[in-house]
């Protein structure tokens, strides 16, 4: 699966637009991930706890568009973005999104 955030594939062309696919998930802070990254707050510099979160919670929805976008029978993914947003203190829903295609080599 070639994903890219560009709106072409150098060396490629589109031979079939499938449309938009996405993939969400839903993560929650824990009371661990708290405590640890209050403290690292308070001390200032990066947050490693919640760049954890962070990171599986984009990791998790990049899987899901990957398989909404082989369940639609693409081959790349072009123009993928992320969004975030939170739902309730604590809860945030991460969003992967972009145009399933079918490409081949130019």
């Amino acid at each position: 699966m070639y994903v890219t955030t560009t709106n072409d594939l150098p060396g490629f062309r589109v031979t079939r637009n499938i449309g938009l696919v996405r993939g969400v998930t839903v993560r929650s802070r824990n009371a661990i991930s708290d405590a640890i990254g209050g403290v690292q707050s308070m001390l200032g510099g990066r947050v490693g706890a919640y760049v954890k979160l962070a990171e599986a919670g984009r990791q998790e929805a990049y899987d899901e568009l990957v398989k909404h976008a082989q369940a639609h029978g693409a081959n790349a993914i072009l123009a993928v973005r992320y969004d975030a947003t939170e739902i309730m203190p604590g809860v945030t829903e991460v969003l992967a999104y972009g145009t399933a295609v079918v490409v081949e080599p130019a």
